[in-house]
């Protein structure tokens, strides 16, 4: 469906009142109601519309207001007229943090300490409660929370190819109740597995109902603004409030983008990722992001660009530039979102979040299989590369060439952190976080904000917002008290009490206890300690100066794992 907002541009400035806090701020005593159909008032009022919107693979500067160069007017308009979070994490990987954001809980808690699994049930999502306390509820794009269906032997590769007879008629996953519309989403369009090719993906459905096939000029971060769009627009002619889940698929690989957004980039990225990189610094030391005493730029981790040679440098230069691309168009479909809401006159009374579900990627897969394609639906060769091993195919962002953003602009892209997704160092589990509404923000617009704060504090921050109660069951099922607590202290300029944060990721692991990280590369890596008040970017390893710190944390974490399902 074609809207005639699509191409605006959302970049005016927002008049956001100052007004004093009348409501309460802790939601941690919520109350464990079980059934019920309609929440409270929102402390604010008439209960506000809420738009979460999540980026796949995102850098931590990435975005102009993180001290990108990518072109991102429109989430810098939702920074600028709201609040930036420098000090957010996440749970390294897609779908462990997406199953924190939507529950409130560690991933563990809900089945999710790894990929390729189905959320548990014992876990309430946004939409479940929402839609009990009288939402509208509504998603599109990426789910990646139910366990995966693989065929045997080549015919999975002919699935993931769209060339099975009668097309993809198959269940995308074996239990069609993990789907979002079983999760408490009345209605999803979008992918149920995590990867997709973004000319044709494979998993697109709409509710239950596989799409077998998409028009020719058919792209998904269009494909998702499209219907977002479409689901405002209905939802407006109606009186009841209504929750949006966005889920983009980009830039997660591969690298496909539309040459349109490509030649934006095409002079830039010359000079490398270590340039890149301490451009993108200075520029978050002079917007106020971070300071060089307690946040220095550790060294790159990345390759020698100059022994590089001109063919390597100019395809990984066509990287970026098809990576910087994928965001810009993300950013364009935020714009005309935010346009819609405007447009249908809900924007005031929105609170829309925005973040990204991990760091930017390092990963490299050179083969098909499993989630990736060996042709497109017509037969068609994919090529893969990746790394320092340029393609041959000579287009950057064509549905045929499958490549990466890889480790060395990853590194770039996660900027001012050390390492990158799947890890427990910040630049794998740290993200931008916006937070934006007109009528209920009570905090200075455009304030930067460094209190420390993770993705399952979006769930308790939604219902604090909302008015909707929290049940200790739900459709028969059991639900496990949540661990995340509210932003809205934040939201109204005020401290928040400090928690202790856990993280695990295939044998990469974390604490955060006061001012003290506890960290490890992977299972088989020494633990470090880093004094975060003084060294907000880990440079400064404190294991060997402070091993009885480092042994009481070791075992507070230790507690804490042997605690959670994995």
């Amino acid at each position: 469906m074609k809207h005639p907002i699509l191409h605006c541009m959302f970049i005016a400035t927002l008049a956001i009142p100052a007004c004093k806090s009348s409501g309460p701020h802790d939601r941690s005593d919520l109350k464990n109601e079980t059934g019920g159909t309609a929440a409270s008032a929102s402390p604010r009022g008439a209960r506000p519309n809420v738009v979460l919107i999540v980026a796949d693979d995102l850098g931590y500067s990435d975005l102009g207001s993180y001290g990108g160069e990518i072109h991102t007017p429109n989430i810098d308009a939702l920074a600028r007229n709201g609040v930036r979070f420098t000090n957010f994490y996440n749970s390294s990987r897609c779908s462990p943090s997406r199953a924190s954001l939507l529950t409130g809980h560690y991933p563990h808690r809900v089945n999710m300490g790894r990929n390729g699994r189905s959320m548990g049930m014992n876990g309430l999502t946004i939409a479940e409660a929402l839609k009990n306390a009288g939402y509208k509820t509504a998603m599109t794009g990426k789910w990646h929370l139910s366990a995966d269906k693989q065929l045997p032997g080549d015919q999975h590769l002919a699935w993931l190819n769209h060339q099975l007879p009668g097309g993809n008629a198959e269940a995308f996953a074996p239990d069609l109740k993990t789907y979002p519309v079983g999760r408490g989403f009345q209605q999803h369009y979008g992918t149920i597995w995590g990867v997709v090719d973004y000319f044709d993906p494979f998993s697109l459905v709409d509710g239950t109902t596989p799409i077998d096939s998409v028009p020719s000029d058919f792209y998904m971060t269009n494909a998702i603004r499209d219907k977002t769009v479409e689901y405002i627009e209905n939802f407006a002619q109606e009186p009841d409030p209504f929750f949006l889940y966005v889920a983009f698929t980009a830039p997660h690989w591969p690298l496909h983008a539309l040459p349109e957004d490509i030649a934006k980039y095409k002079d830039m990225y010359t000079d490398g990722w270590v340039a890149t990189r301490n451009a993108r610094y200075r520029k978050q030391l002079e917007m106020g992001l971070f300071n060089k005493d307690n946040a220095p730029l550790p060294v790159t981790e990345g390759g020698d660009w100059a022994r590089l040679t001109e063919k390597q440098r100019e395809f990984l230069r066509n990287a970026m530039r098809t990576h910087a691309a994928m965001v810009d168009r993300v950013d364009q479909s935020v714009g005309t979102i935010v346009e819609s809401l405007r447009q249908a006159g809900k924007l005031d009374n929105t609170l829309i979040l925005f973040l990204s579900d991990n760091g930017a990627s390092p990963e490299i897969y050179l083969q098909p299989g499993y989630d990736r394609p060996s042709q497109t639906r017509a037969g068609e060769a994919v090529v893969y590369c990746g790394g320092i091993a340029p393609c041959p195919y000579s287009n950057p962002g064509d549905q045929k060439t499958w490549s990466y953003l890889g480790p060395s602009w990853a590194n770039a892209a996660n900027t001012p952190f050390r390492q990158a997704k799947i890890t427990s160092f910040r630049g794998g589990n740290s993200t931008p976080f916006i937070a934006h509404w007109p009528a209920g923000l009570r905090t200075s617009p455009g304030s930067i904000n460094t209190q420390r704060a993770h993705v399952i504090d979006v769930l308790p921050t939604v219902l604090e917002a909302t008015g909707a109660p929290y049940p200790n069951s739900y459709e028969g099922r059991a639900i496990t008290a949540i661990d995340g607590k509210s932003l809205i202290p934040i939201l109204d300029g005020k401290q928040r009490p400090i928690n202790d944060l856990y993280f695990e990721h295939e044998g990469g692991a974390a604490l955060i206890r006061g001012e003290y990280k506890l960290v490890r590369l992977n299972g088989s890596s020494p633990w470090e300690l880093y004094h975060l008040a003084t060294d907000r970017t880990e440079t400064k390893n404190l294991a060997a100066a402070d091993p009885a710190r480092l042994n009481t944390m070791v075992d507070i974490w230790s507690r804490w794992y042997n605690s959670v399902p994995h």
